[in-house]
């Protein structure tokens, strides 16, 4: 996929609290271009992160399948992306979700 035909970018994340440390924990399904033909769904794996993280994240790692692109070389805001791209951004994470729901 080139990133001119990205249209859609989907997050779905979920979050694991140990509360007996206190860390925070999640993993997300980030899925392109959700309900066409060039559907691609990239999953990140169990990780450390609280509060947004998971959606930085999972930006990362669709900025890295772009890796000639103008968003790969420079840092834009999540407005700027939207502005620029003309792509849609959801994003959604369930939190105090058991720990194996993590380990898919």
């Amino acid at each position: 996929m080139q990133l001119k035909q990205l249209k859609t970018i989907d997050i779905e994340a979920k979050e694991w609290r140990d509360k007996i440390n206190g860390n925070s924990y999640f993993s997300s399904d980030v899925t392109l271009n959700y309900g066409m033909d060039n559907q691609e769904t990239i999953k990140l794996p169990f990780q450390y992160g609280y509060g947004d993280q998971y959606y930085h994240a999972s930006m990362e790692e669709v900025k890295n399948l772009f890796p000639k692109s103008n968003w790969a070389k420079d840092r834009y805001t999540n407005w700027e992306l939207k502005g620029k791209y003309k792509f849609i951004i959801r994003h959604f994470i369930q939190r105090n979700c058991l720990k194996k729901e993590l380990n898919r």
